[in-house]
């Protein structure tokens, strides 16, 4: 990362646009159905609890209900369903919880909803940093150039 007084080589300018350009294009697609996740805005139902997978980490487990999710007007089951920030102890198998169906493909919500819009809401940010310090210094060049003199200003 050779970063000069003008800032950084094209070639590694070059390659922090398209990890900016990354983030956005995996973060914009599923805005929609984070902010109704977030708000819990979808179609009420529920959750029944049916197998507990679990994966452990040196030192922390992280563990996932699925099972059948149901709306409350009835309608068809969606079976094999993810209810998001459940873990081992949250759930019991077949005993049916509150839970929202926002549109995800795999996973059903509990009414409180979700923190997933922050994770979202960093990688945007992250990719606009990215944009601003790679671009920002040409930009103010831009601008200044484009500026008349002081004292040719009327």
């Amino acid at each position: 990362m050779s970063r000069t007084r003008r800032g950084f080589s094209p070639a590694f300018s070059a390659v922090l646009t398209v990890v900016a350009v990354l983030l956005v294009l995996m973060t914009v697609p599923n805005l929609g159905t984070v902010v109704r996740a977030a708000r819990a805005d979808g179609a009420p139902g529920e959750f029944v609890p049916r197998e507990l997978f679990c994966v452990s980490h040196p030192g922390h487990e992280s563990c996932v209900w699925t099972g059948d999710f149901r709306a409350a007007g009835g309608g068809a089951v969606r079976a094999g369903v993810e209810l998001y920030g459940s873990d081992r102890g949250s759930q019991r198998a077949g005993q049916p919880v509150p839970a929202v169906d926002v549109g995800a493909p795999s996973r059903v919500y509990g009414p409180g909803g979700s923190n997933e819009w922050i994770f979202n809401a960093a990688l945007l940010a992250l990719a606009l940093a990215i944009v601003w310090i790679v671009y920002a210094r040409r930009l103010l060049v831009v601008l200044r150039r484009a500026r008349p003199p002081v004292g040719d200003r009327a």
